[in-house]
């Protein structure tokens, strides 16, 4: 695939309702170097307002006596000396109660706790909602005296105590502004919204020893090749023999994988099910394979030596597919199938009520309803091993420039709607949405949606979730979750094309961690993988499976030294 790249572009998007006044938008950057109480430097702060609120990016080196998890705030006084009291207290403009689950948003200066390594390494990043960079008194943390990012002793629960609980201070950095950079416009005429929308499509590299071999995973881990020459191979699920099932929505059909001594290498491929159009979702349930196509839904039994038994259809009329046809099965808690469905469009109104939701239904397709609404492409779901809290991550709408809007992981529950496609982020409205709500303002629609726990980089496109439950990894692995980003079209530098961990603490998502990455070449105009497909497998391996060179990469624990 050649490279294509688009600098720029200008997307027009026709508006169905009148519209406001024109605005620029612009991206404005802060800085911080951060010391410890002897005065040494420690790492560096930087911090970007976006759409989504103000992205933090913190990294760490060498940061003796760091290791463990902190508390890490803004505070309100651009001051770490005589010593480091002199920032005073949270930084927190409006009064908002502390706490990051706070109903009425965010204490001003809470982020999520900063985990550093023993060789007090981190790099880190959060974004914060209550305050901004921008010239405003009384949200700005640039405005008048400035402030002070602090890192704590100890962690802070982000939710009860007023000043943390988060212990002394052992890290402080001023936050001071550097030159704003202008990165979109946004004009509006007459009905009309236009945006400025970068395209860039990686060109694809086969794979190599040698580029494998370059693949990133923390220290410990190791990486192979469990399958090879698998198309377009998209999602796994595991039967109870240790047979691997493998849906190609390409190729029409499920692929069965077989290790049979146990090497971490698949010794046979095999069909198992053929002629099934965009088949994608696949999920394994007390002896039976259930699938999902773009409109279809079907089980059948695994029979003696993992074959599949005949194929039943159990719904054969869900929404017509449009733009994201990738329909993902799990079977909850409850017994009951709950079912993706997508957006037919990029951003508009739906006509069919099922678009652009998650179905439920019970295990023979009967008694379907809409569980949750306002989601334009949720494809990675799951129930938290230890809540059981479902979360999925869900894709944001294209042609907003090259941040806006953030992909969204949302707490889902039964008849919420989570905004799309008038709102995003934190209820913010969508001004580029191709139609206006019937009978209600923008802000009145966006004030009855939910909010999604914790946002990420646009354009990454989540697809496979998965929860690490089984005991070959190391135990703070334990209940938290694997999302692969399959990785962005549609922004300048590309964003994605690797696997990340969502940290879990105290049962409540805390933040985002690469976990494998090194997919994206040459500055990223070039790519050897697009992760799509996440299994645990029986061995407590984790599986990724890459479906534009058709490999199924296996991670492993082996305690040994970083893999790279």
């Amino acid at each position: 695939m050649m490279l294509k790249r688009w600098t720029a572009g200008a997307l027009a998007l026709a508006l169905c309702g009148g519209v406001g006044s024109g605005a620029w938008a612009q991206q404005v950057r802060a800085e911080a170097e951060l010391k410890n109480v002897a005065g040494d430097t420690v790492g560096t702060a930087t911090f970007t307002e976006t759409e989504a609120g103000v992205e933090v990016q913190v990294d760490v080196e060498g940061f003796t006596g760091g290791d463990g998890v902190h508390g890490i705030h803004i505070h309100e006084h651009g001051l770490c000396s005589p010593d480091f009291g002199a920032a005073g207290g949270h930084f927190n403009p409006e009064g908002l109660e502390h706490g990051l689950e706070n109903p009425h948003g965010p204490h001003a200066g809470d982020l999520t706790n900063i985990t550093i390594d023993g060789q007090g390494n981190r790099s880190y990043s959060a974004v914060g909602v209550g305050f901004t960079l921008g010239e405003q008194v009384g949200r700005s943390i640039i405005a008048g005296d400035g402030s002070a990012l602090i890192i704590h002793a100890e962690a802070d629960d982000n939710r009860t105590d007023p000043d943390g609980n988060s212990g002394g201070r052992i890290a402080c950095g001023v936050v001071e502004a550097v030159n704003a950079t202008p990165v979109s416009t946004e004009s509006r005429e007459g009905n009309v919204v236009t945006a400025e929308s970068n395209t860039l499509i990686p060109e694809t590299e086969r794979p190599t020893a040698e580029l494998i071999a370059s693949l990133v995973v923390p220290a410990g881990f190791e990486v192979n090749v469990f399958a090879e020459n698998m198309g377009n191979a998209r999602v796994m699920a595991q039967g109870d023999d240790g047979t691997i099932y493998v849906t190609r929505r390409e190729e029409n059909d499920v692929q069965a994988l077989v290790d049979r001594d146990g090497d971490g290498v698949s010794d046979e491929m095999r069909s198992v099910a053929e002629n099934l159009p965009y088949v994608n979702g696949i999920t394994v349930h007390e002896g039976m394979v259930y699938l999902a196509t773009d409109t279809d839904v079907y089980r059948a039994p695994i029979e003696e030596g993992g074959d599949l038994g005949p194929l039943e259809v159990l719904i054969a009329d869900l929404p017509d597919a449009g733009q994201h046809p990738n329909r993902t099965l799990v079977v909850g808690p409850d017994g009951m199938l709950y079912i993706t469905v997508g957006s037919t469009c990029n951003n508009c109104q739906e006509t069919n009520p099922e678009s652009a939701t998650i179905l439920r239904a019970r295990l023979d397709g009967s008694e379907r309803e809409i569980f949750a609404t306002g989601l334009r492409n949720t494809i990675g779901f799951g129930w938290h091993p230890e809540t059981g809290v479902l979360y999925g991550m869900d894709h944001g709408s294209d042609g907003r420039g090259d941040d806006t809007p953030p992909e969204e992981l949302n707490r889902l529950k039964l008849g919420n709607n989570y905004g799309w496609p008038f709102c995003y982020a934190n209820r913010r409205v969508d001004n580029h949405a191709s139609q206006t709500p019937t009978g209600a303002t923008g802000p009145e629609v966006c004030a009855l949606t939910e909010a999604p726990v914790l946002t990420y980089q646009a354009h990454s496109a989540p697809i496979g979730f998965v929860y690490y439950t089984a005991s070959q990894f190391p135990s703070e692995y334990q209940n938290d979750a694997f999302i692969a980003m399959r990785g962005s079209w549609n922004r300048d530098p590309a964003v994605g094309y690797k696997v990340v961990r969502l940290r879990f603490e105290n049962g409540e998502p805390a933040g985002y961690e690469d976990f494998l990455t090194g997919f994206l070449l040459d500055d990223g105009v070039t790519h050897f993988g697009r992760p799509a497909g996440l299994l645990v497998a029986q061995d407590g391996s984790l599986l990724m499976a890459e479906d534009t060179n058709g490999v199924i990469y296996r991670i492993s624990y082996t305690g040994g030294q970083a893999s790279r």
